[in-house]
């Protein structure tokens, strides 16, 4: 099977009769096909939009004024004994869990192109720094499917710890035997633009990126809703659900699993089903971890023509899924909850999208300004320790 598929032309007959199920789907659920993207493009207006544009603002700022360097100044003696990358590193870990998926992996990128960190550095980062932003977690997971603030906080709990451990564990990734990286390790440097060239170049790439994110939501939305009415995702729940039987998987557990797999939105809304407690918030945890084919995808269009590996993303992806879904199934036998009882939950689930639009941008808007706010305190503390240094030096 194996080399079959390695074969060019079996590659490409393949995935022409892909394209071609897909036209046919297309043309056979014409109105369920539109209906699916208009609800893809009222999840990015209410809630795509306004949580990432903001904080793509805001992360390449940090890059293009060169407060990622200062700031390295002053975390280098945390990130590299943790995670063996420099301290400029500390602003894409950051703006990984506050702005949520795509946000840290892009950061991570722009401070290799900016030479802020090595290749190996920012591979490093790509397998932990892309999360969930906790208001995702909180908000959609914990309070609108679970209606339970404390499981969202479990399973915030468990997403960064599983993130933070697979941090230290790729600080081994192409590290060489003495401590010494391959790659020499690059001083944070201040590569600063004037302000006004910065902020209109962020707005700008901050555009065009969350229209990538955008065109993704919508296509993989559409993607899920046709398989669901071709039955081939069905089918393959059966499929799967018979292989995990021995696991007590049912076919709708498989339905769900696959779902989470492909796009992470759908997949939470399918957890608000009937099921234990503790199986649909491991499952949940797995899903926030894995972070769905959808996100991948807008993360591999961010690492393009870069010459960054996505092996180390993908690998670091799988495990934070199998490591989240371990913690909170730890944590809820330390931390028993009882399955809450709501009337209103299935409103709430079907809500994420009709969020509205001023208020979530309102709140985005000010939590990326407080975040820039304090990189910006961090950086003129930073800069003000090496001006007294040096003037002790040449005193």
């Amino acid at each position: 099977m194996v080399r079959l598929l390695g074969k060019q032309r079996i590659r490409d007959l393949l995935l022409g009769m892909a394209l071609l199920c897909a036209t046919l789907a297309l043309i056979l659920y014409p109105g369920e096909s539109m209906q699916a993207a208009k609800d893809g493009l009222a999840l990015c207006y209410n809630v795509i939009i306004p949580s990432l544009f903001p904080f793509f603002v805001l992360s390449s700022l940090v890059v293009e004024l060169g407060l990622a360097g200062y700031l390295g100044r002053m975390l280098e003696g945390i990130m590299r004994p943790l995670f063996n990358v420099g301290g400029a590193c500390a602003s894409a870990f950051a703006l990984g869990f506050i702005g949520g998926y795509p946000v840290g992996a892009r950061t991570a990128i722009d401070l290799y192109q900016k030479g802020m960190c090595t290749k190996t550095e920012a591979e490093r980062l790509l397998a932990f720094c892309n999360n969930s932003g906790p208001a995702f977690i909180f908000g959609v997971v914990g309070t609108g499917i679970f209606s339970s603030s404390r499981v969202g906080l479990l399973l915030y709990l468990a997403h960064a710890l599983a993130s933070a451990c697979i941090g230290m564990i790729f600080r081994f990734y192409k590290a060489v035997p003495g401590g010494r990286n391959a790659q020499p390790k690059p001083r944070p440097q201040f590569h600063a633009q004037r302000f006004s060239a910065a902020f209109t170049g962020s707005i700008k790439n901050s555009f065009l990126s969350t229209l990538n994110i955008c065109a993704f939501v919508v296509f993989f939305t559409v993607v899920i809703k046709l398989l669901f009415l071709s039955g081939f995702l069905p089918g393959l729940a059966r499929l799967v659900g018979t292989l995990l039987a021995p696991l007590g998987f049912t076919q709708a557990w498989a339905e769900r699993l696959l779902t989470g797999v492909i796009e992470l939105s759908s997949g939470v809304w399918t957890l608000a089903g009937d099921g234990a407690l503790a199986g649909r918030m491991s499952m949940a945890a797995f899903m926030l971890g894995w972070a769905g084919v959808s996100v991948h995808c807008q993360v591999l269009s961010f690492i393009g023509d870069s010459g960054l590996s996505a092996g180390t993303y993908l690998v670091g992806k799988i495990l934070h899924g199998g490591l989240s879904a371990l913690f909170v199934s730890g944590l809820t036998r330390l931390f028993p909850l009882e399955a809450p009882v709501s009337v209103y939950l299935a409103d709430q689930v079907d809500g994420i999208a009709a969020l509205d639009f001023h208020t979530a941008l309102t709140i985005s808007i000010v939590c990326a300004w407080v975040v820039f706010l304090l990189f910006l305190f961090l950086a003129a503390a930073a800069l003000r320790k090496g001006v007294g240094k040096q003037r002790r030096t040449v005193v």
